[in-house]
């Protein structure tokens, strides 16, 4: 794993920026982790496959993209073919897009953009009830997160309770 996914991983904001100030070209992970929507654009001109994607930590473009809050990123990735329902593939954590989406968390991510990824993802296809590896959906994360409208927006396109 490279280390600007790792400095992202750790919350290191500043560790990230400083590798990112070299102008690095980014993998599809990288990109997508940090909302480089350009060079997306770029790598999937050159390999569509790369929507669908899974990175050495077992993690796929649009989850990345989803849960570090970055909505034009994970939009390109979707009209590129991404399947919003791929689960990751890392030895701790298997989860999909909406999961991703309804747990983003990363500083700058508030409450209406997760919304917007939720609801993106929703319009894509995700399944609102799809479970995660650990059984929880993305409703359980919502609900954990006193996050009302993500709430209800998965109600209203058939989350059961």
């Amino acid at each position: 794993m490279s280390e600007l996914l790792q400095a992202l991983y750790a919350g290191d904001q500043t560790r990230a920026d400083e590798l990112l100030a070299s102008n690095p070209k980014l993998n599809v992970f990288e990109a997508a982790a940090c909302g480089q929507t350009e060079r997306i654009r770029e790598l999937l001109d050159n390999d569509p496959s790369l929507a669908n994607a899974f990175g050495e930590d077992g993690f796929h473009p649009l989850g990345l993209a989803c849960f570090f809050g970055h909505l034009e990123a994970a939009r390109l990735l979707l009209e590129r073919g991404a399947d919003v329902n791929a689960l990751s593939r890392n030895e701790h954590i298997q989860t999909a897009a909406i999961h991703a989406a309804a747990a983003s968390g990363e500083e700058g991510t508030d409450e209406p953009k997760r919304y917007e990824l939720v609801k993106l993802v929703l319009d894509h296809g995700a399944d609102p009830n799809l479970r995660q590896g650990g059984d929880s959906r993305a409703i359980d994360t919502a609900r954990q997160n006193g996050d009302e409208s993500v709430e209800r927006l998965l109600k209203e396109r058939g989350a059961e309770d």
